[in-house]
């Protein structure tokens, strides 16, 4: 499904239109799940549930895109096509863009700062991310 918005990012370099790959979306959700259902397990650290949690929301929000036929190489770009991909408002992507901010604090600084609320409002958003492209598939 073309989608105009991307369609011009793809024009300027900043997206790559693919052909849609449902195996690919299906794995990627079964990736998001899992990493979801760890995010979720009080038995590891707050920083490993934290992380969990942020690369599920990206491989959700990565399946999105990839259902409508667009690939990103950058993992932040992602979440700010969720309002094209999912509709999904400002507020809600931005809290996906915080949280990529912190895994880069802790990927490339050493500096991870989060809070068991953190954690449990990004996985709230991961399930909403992995509704939203199941009902896009269930169409």
């Amino acid at each position: 499904m073309s989608l105009p918005e991307l369609d011009n990012l793809v024009r300027i370099g900043q997206r790559k239109a693919e052909s849609r790959n449902t195996q690919e979306v299906t794995r990627m959700l079964a990736m998001a799940q899992t990493r979801l259902r760890d995010a979720r397990l009080k038995s590891l650290s707050l920083e490993g549930r934290f992380t969990s949690a942020y690369n599920a929301a990206h491989a959700a929000a990565l399946a999105a895109l990839r259902w409508h036929g667009y690939r990103s190489e950058n993992r932040f770009t992602v979440f700010q096509c969720l309002p094209h991909t999912l509709g999904w408002p400002a507020n809600r992507w931005r809290v996906l863009d915080s949280a990529h901010q912190k895994r880069n604090l802790a990927e490339y600084e050493g500096c991870l700062d989060v809070e068991e609320s953190t954690v449990a409002e990004l996985c709230d958003l991961v399930q909403s991310l992995l509704t939203g492209v199941q009902a896009l598939i269930d169409k």
